[in-house]
């Protein structure tokens, strides 16, 4: 498979990279572009595009100056979900060749949601299977009006499994279940009722207003306080507010109070200034 960077992303110069599969867009002011490149085939996966999106998310993860990571698929679709030539293939799969490849699926969506950096989803046409599954793990999602979405697995006998986590948190339970037992298609307006998505816009255009609005919004945030933030959630999710989580709380905030960045943050504020990473 053609390795989708041609060098590993370590910086945020003025750069393209390409693959058959994927690109990676980044540029100076720290917003990186990642597009599904397959619109022949309506962006769908197969274990190529599984692996290409993993290597690429894997080398955002330690890049430096990334501060905006946006994801949305190539030509007029986001992700069509499975394609139909790898799913043929799995067919005669055993079941360990199956659980093999599942979690190469399932660790590249970790990947995309352990980011340090904000993570937008730009929908711009269907979102199915896993590829509604890729809008789920992103911190947030926009999509065009004329957007639909499915977790349509059941239908061909099998489940969500992989995706089910980042779904599930996203929706909330009683939704999934009901949106994975029936199969069904659901449009941009319904999706944004229940959380898969934030917005939803009317055009391509629309799309872009929003990834700049939030390009905006990120550059006045810290960047070592959005990890941490993000890191903050996925700790306090449901647990109990007991003493112990109460001085764990406590612990986060007096640690990021004396950080390099807690203490640029307040001193700026104070001092009526910009700080750094907002300059």
């Amino acid at each position: 498979m053609t390795n989708p960077i041609a060098d590993p992303l370590v910086e945020v110069p003025d750069t393209e990279t390409e693959s058959e599969l994927v690109t990676l867009t980044a540029t100076v002011d720290g917003v990186a572009t990642v597009t599904i490149n397959r619109a022949a085939k309506r962006n769908a996966f197969n274990a190529e595009v599984i692996s290409a999106l993993s290597q690429v998310f894997e080398s955002l993860q330690a890049a430096d100056g990334v501060r905006l990571v946006l994801l949305t698929g190539a030509g007029q679709g986001f992700s069509a979900g499975a394609d139909l030539e790898w799913m043929k293939a799995a067919v005669e799969w055993s079941e360990a060749d199956n659980r093999e490849d599942a979690m190469a699926l399932a660790v590249m969506l970790n990947r995309l949601y352990d980011l340090p950096a904000m993570t937008v989803a730009l929908v711009n046409g269907a979102a199915m299977g896993g590829g509604a599954g890729l809008v789920a793990a992103c911190d947030y999602a926009v999509a065009v009006e004329s957007a639909q979405f499915a977790f349509s697995e059941v239908k061909l006998g099998l489940t969500p499994a992989t995706i089910s986590p980042y779904v599930v948190a996203a929706i909330g339970p009683r939704r999934a279940r009901a949106l994975f037992a029936t199969g069904k298609v659901f449009d941009a307006a319904f999706a944004e009722k229940i959380g898969l998505v934030d917005e939803v816009v009317a055009d391509a255009a629309g799309l872009q207003a929003v990834a700049d609005r939030i390009a905006g919004e990120i550059r006045l945030a810290a960047p070592g306080a959005v990890a941490d933030a993000k890191l903050l959630v996925d700790h306090v999710a449901h647990k109990k507010i007991d003493h112990g989580l109460m001085e764990e709380t406590a612990r986060r905030i007096a640690k990021r109070r004396v950080s390099p960045e807690g203490q640029e943050g307040v001193r700026a504020f104070l001092d009526r200034k910009k700080p750094g990473w907002a300059e």
